[in-house]
């Protein structure tokens, strides 16, 4: 107490006393500022590497409905990640994404068993410049995702991520569950499938460019004898309706009943009809419309400047991926 009555101020006691509140609120600021740090961190990463792995889970999936659906799980997932504990950030995102695609990829088996018709993957309209990458054009062209579909789950995932995204042995082993050694020899069996059943002749831009027009005259004109001059002998064409739109229930084969197909059958020329030509997964295709609205999306397979394959996708449910570009990358 002063000599007045007054009580004196100890200011080096208050210098040294703290309130706790303070205390909370400074401890609270730095942890806000962290986990922001953290969310913008991963949210960073992830952007960077979106494309690449909508394409890893879109090849092992050939749906690109479920791919955003494994994106979107891939994101959960990395977001509770301590990104402190991860010393590449890509490979860490494609392993995520790659076991949620084999275990989607295991589900999708048991209902496509009872799919109606032929399974055609789900169309992607693509950006011009993947045709410039060869390797990557051909692994999302409806040809190799329907030879991927003959691979067993664990077989797709390691073949992708070796041969068209080139992981290293050891990370898909971490991506897979298995060892390096059986990693070595999944890939060395399917490796060995998929060329026994890949296409082999390669055309070259301006033989398919010359094709997919000459195509295009024929089945819109309905001139029989032009289909024939354009098809190989032995090409195949298959069309994807899942039961709600008309479509072929077996594949048909060869060239007269192809031709006959696609100039009398495939057609509605009582419909208001357009015809326009844009790249379908990294290929040659024509998007239909009927009456203004899209009505299907026709992919073709071209070697040595004939049509080898005609993929013709009609079901609505995977038509969303068509009216934009996707971007697709390795």
């Amino acid at each position: 107490m002063s000599e007045r009555g007054e009580p004196t101020t100890d200011t080096a006691a208050s210098r040294d006393r703290t309130d706790p509140a303070d205390t909370f609120d400074t401890q609270y600021a730095v942890e806000s500022v962290d986990a922001v740090d953290r969310v913008e961190s991963a949210t960073e990463a992830f952007v960077a590497h979106r494309n690449l792995l909508f394409t890893v889970a879109y090849e092992m999936l050939g749906s690109a409905a479920d791919a955003e659906d494994v994106l979107q799980e891939t994101w959960l997932r990395w977001a509770s990640v301590d990104l402190d504990t991860v010393r590449d950030k890509r490979a860490f995102l494609v392993r995520i994404a790659t076991r949620q695609a084999l275990d989607r990829l295991r589900a999708l088996g048991r209902r496509r068993e009872s799919y109606v018709g032929p399974w055609l993957p789900e169309p992607l309209l693509t950006a011009p410049d993947v045709a410039e990458d060869v390797e990557l054009a051909d692994s999302v062209s409806m040809a190799m995702l329907l030879v991927l579909e003959t691979l067993s789950p664990t077989e797709r995932a390691v073949f992708v991520l070796r041969e068209v995204f080139d992981l290293d042995y050891d990370e898909i082993a971490e991506a897979v569950g298995k060892s390096q050694a059986a990693v070595r020899q999944i890939a060395h069996r399917a490796r060995a499938h998929v060329a026994a059943r890949r296409p082999r002749g390669m055309a070259s831009p301006a033989e398919t460019q010359a094709a997919l027009h000459a195509f295009r005259r024929a089945v819109e004109t309905g001139d029989l004898q032009s289909l024939l001059d354009i098809l190989a002998p032995d090409v195949v064409a298959l069309s994807d309706g899942g039961g709600i739109k008309h479509a072929l229930l077996q594949p048909i084969v060869g060239v007269r009943q192809v031709a006959r197909l696609l100039a009398v059958r495939w057609w509605r020329r009582d419909a208001e009809r357009s015809v326009e030509v844009v790249q379908i997964n990294g290929g040659p295709g024509l998007l239909v419309r009927v009456n203004g609205e899209i009505d299907g999306v026709l992919a073709m397979r071209i070697e040595n400047g004939y049509v080898t394959g005609v993929y013709h996708v009609r079901n609505p449910e995977k038509l969303s991926h068509v009216e934009r570009e996707i971007a697709v990358s390795r």
